[in-house]
């Protein structure tokens, strides 16, 4: 029998520090989207080794800071 993994796709439901694959799953983009966007300035980001992983309190700021209420003309 083969293990199917499935992961969270809200935010309540991930853990403390986001992989790129839960950053793509929020926000509904592809995996090298989500790490061309990981690796922007700005972006809360930590580095442990070689991996680059996300605190999940910081990229709620960063989805409510970049947030554009309002039409443009």
């Amino acid at each position: 029998m083969q293990k199917t993994l499935t992961r969270p796709t809200t935010l309540d439901s991930m853990p403390a520090c986001l992989k790129a694959d839960d950053v793509a799953a929020v926000l509904g983009v592809s995996r090298a989207h989500a790490y061309n966007l990981i690796n922007s300035d700005g972006f809360p980001r930590l580095a442990v080794g070689k991996r680059l992983i996300v605190p999940k309190a910081a990229f709620m700021r960063w989805m409510e800071s970049n947030t554009v209420t309002g039409c443009v003309q």
